[in-house]
């Protein structure tokens, strides 16, 4: 049996059923260290698609880069059918400096396709695009909410777009949210090259989240498993359907003050429910926020300090399905799944 072609990246060769990480240079910090954008890549036995797996695009996500740790001790290139790029960590400047943005205070996020000739954060984003996400199919891209916020496991896709739809039904996280595409966004640019990227946002930025984690894991195997690269025996297949939530809207801070939160992630709340409360320092004063209309939580700010106008809780509209009956079954199952072993995760 003839053995497939090496995958070239980078001047390098990666064999069949072999892995490799490789370094693509992108930039010399100011005293002179190299720094660059490392991808492991896992080329399979077998023939099959190409696809990747990106973290950190935003620096302070790190939710993302502990599912890129896990999922590498996963994935077998002898058993794996195509080839996958793991980048752990896209934006290496954010990521030592704890910082969402490039130096140049750019958010990565805004700044594709980029060009050769442009910022920092615009340089980047050519070689990332370039170099790994033009050549793949398919794609998960993992992401987190801001420092000081949380969100509850989901996926996002734009509307009228079946195959991602399809991707994240075969991801299983609690919720799929309908999300525009954005102008300078990864998410954007691939779609217009024909590369289909699925959005997973979870957890909150700097800080790790088993449940996020272990559902961030679980998803792209299954999503793996749904492109034919990988076989069904190392993972659980969805038993509870995500809920498909078409919009969504962010309830804020009606006063400044110290937040009191009554509602958490996943958590399923009727119009008029008490969501939280205000109160300024003394105790004199103290405002309730309400829910405005009926659905799920799907995200939250988790710092007690608030100003007026603060964005506090993310309302998703529930369109089908027992909402909190859906987080709780998702969350039982990913504790039981033998995929998660305690020593291994430790």
């Amino acid at each position: 049996m003839m053995m497939r072609a090496p995958f070239e990246i980078a001047g390098r060769e990666i064999a069949a059923a072999s892995r490799q990480t490789v370094e693509l240079p992108v930039s010399v910090m100011a005293d002179n260290t190299p720094v660059g954008l490392n991808v492991h890549v896992i080329h399979g036995a077998d023939e099959g698609p190409v696809s990747f797996v990106s973290a950190a695009v935003h620096g302070d996500e790190v939710v993302g880069v502990e599912i890129c740790r896990r999922l590498l001790a996963s994935v077998d290139p002898e058993l794996l059918r195509g080839t996958l790029l793991v980048v752990p960590i896209v934006n290496a400047f954010g990521f030592l400096n704890r910082s969402r943005y490039l130096p140049d205070r750019r958010d990565l996020n805004r700044s594709f396709p980029g060009s050769s000739k442009g910022s920092l954060a615009s340089r980047l984003a050519q070689i990332f695009l370039r170099d790994v996400v033009q050549r793949c199919s398919f794609g998960v891209d993992l992401h987190s909410a801001a420092i000081h916020r949380t969100n509850l496991p989901q996926c996002r896709v734009s509307a009228g777009n079946a195959r991602t739809l399809a991707m994240a039904r075969t991801f299983g996280a609690p919720v799929i949210l309908t999300s525009d595409l954005r102008e300078g966004s990864l998410r954007s640019e691939a779609a217009e090259r024909g590369v289909d990227v699925l959005l997973y946002e979870a957890g909150e930025g700097l800080r790790f989240d088993e449940f996020a984690v272990r559902a961030g894991v679980m998803g792209i195997m299954r999503v793996l498993h749904g492109a034919d690269m990988v076989d069904d025996t190392d993972f659980d297949p969805v038993v509870t359907p995500s809920l498909l939530c078409s919009s969504s809207q962010w309830v804020r801070a009606p006063a400044g003050g110290l937040l009191r939160a009554f509602k958490g992630d996943g958590d399923v709340v009727e119009e008029g429910d008490l969501l939280a409360a205000v109160s300024d320092p003394f105790g004199a004063q103290e405002h309730e926020i309400l829910a405005p209309a009926p659905g799920i939580v799907v995200g939250r700010a988790v710092l007690p300090v608030v100003n007026e106008g603060d964005a506090v809780f993310h309302l998703a509209a529930v369109r089908q399905g027992d909402a909190e009956a859906t987080v709780e079954e998702i969350a039982a199952q990913l504790d039981a799944s033998p995929l998660f072993d305690e020593d291994e995760i430790i």
